[in-house]
């Protein structure tokens, strides 16, 4: 009897539904392929959940994201809602899903594919070849902790790690790195703040119990500078919440299009699985978006949360060839296009490229 898997799907704001409906294309050709089923349900979240709820993120939402198998997710916010209380904002519902689902482990991959090369701002030289996995402790630090607030003329937020937080997220990064190069760089800012210190403490106890794991360490504000100098030299970075995100967004310029790099945010029951990119109301209803982000975010979730790592296989050689051919989204039309195509016709021709391997 096929396998079968419940796939929440929120579809969000701005180019949010475009793009996973691409995603679904390729999943519903992938999954056919391999022998297995995908029974997918929508819910409500951010900007869209606001205009019919008046809530970023609806009870039903969390219920229904908690009963199934992983999480499929575009993208949400945009300027209608940016004049609302931030507790109204659908950022905030994003926050809050993450932390739900205990989703504590943000994994973002970056990879450079030898055909888009040129696409980088960086040297060919310096780009050709990476690949780079980011591990960024997802629901602690700056973001969450406790106090926060303001106070007449003075704001304040406070970063706070426990050593169990930190053990748990370094253990994602070494048992990532066992699969790849065997290299970790934690990332951390350990000469100024305590925080930082015990985070490099607990780290490094860690890796005591991954022998074949090479573990350094670098400032943050290095790392920023040694991503763009050298990249290559990095195998798994590990870090904090808002060094992570920062870290992340930095390298993702270095493919060439934020349109191309997928994450995964694991941990807990339900995993979530987004590209990096926000909603880019700018260019939402155009069909110009590039939806490759998202289908290999879709791959992500096939691998980590279903264990169907063949078809993930699959769907990233289908992406790799579909670009070899030329076929290009307007983002990287400038970069050895044949073919420029819409958000749907990309979506199909990798579709179509699967169903053929």
């Amino acid at each position: 009897m096929a396998k079968k898997y419940n796939i929440a799907v929120i579809r969000g704001d701005g180019v949010g539904p475009e793009i996973v409906t691409e995603a679904i294309k390729v999943l519903d050709v992938v999954s056919h392929k391999c022998g297995f089923t995908l029974d997918y349900k929508d819910y409500l979240m951010g900007g869209a959940a606001i205009d019919i709820t008046g809530e970023p993120l609806p009870k039903e939402t969390v219920t229904g994201v908690l009963a199934s198998d992983a999480l499929l997710f575009g993208a949400i916010g945009g300027e209608k809602w940016d004049s609302l209380p931030r507790d109204k904002r659908p950022e905030t519902g994003l926050l809050k899903i993450r932390k739900e689902l205990n989703a504590f482990a943000n994994l973002r991959p970056v990879k450079v594919f030898d055909d888009l090369v040129d696409a980088s701002p960086l040297k060919p030289e310096i780009v050709k070849g990476i690949d780079v996995l980011v591990v960024r402790e997802l629901t602690g630090g700056l973001y969450f902790g406790e106090p926060r607030g303001k106070e007449g003329d003075k704001a304040f937020n406070t970063m706070v790690y426990s050593k169990d937080e930190i053990v748990r997220i370094a253990k994602v990064a070494f048992e990532a790195a066992m699969k790849r190069g065997k290299k970790v760089c934690s990332v951390d800012k350990a000469n100024v703040l305590d925080v930082s210190q015990l985070w490099r403490d607990t780290v490094i106890e860690v890796a005591n119990d991954y022998p074949e794991v090479e573990l350094s360490h670098m400032y943050v504000d290095n790392a920023a500078m040694q991503l763009i100098r050298d990249p290559r030299q990095f195998d798994v970075i590990l870090t904090g919440n808002i060094f992570g995100d920062i870290l992340s967004d930095e390298a993702s310029q270095i493919s060439g299009s934020i349109g191309l790099l997928p994450s995964a945010s694991m941990g807990g029951k339900v995993g979530l699985y987004e590209p990096i990119h926000g909603s880019a109301p700018d260019i939402a209803n155009q069909g110009i978006a590039n939806p490759i982000a998202t289908i290999l975010s879709a791959s992500m979730m096939l691998k980590y949360a279903l264990g169907e790592e063949n078809a993930a296989d699959l769907i990233e050689e289908a992406v790799g060839k579909t670009l070899s051919e030329g076929y290009r989204t307007k983002d990287i039309s400038d970069y050895g296009a044949k073919t420029i195509c819409s958000t749907s016709e990309i979506g199909s021709i990798i579709a179509d490229c699967l169903a053929k391997l």
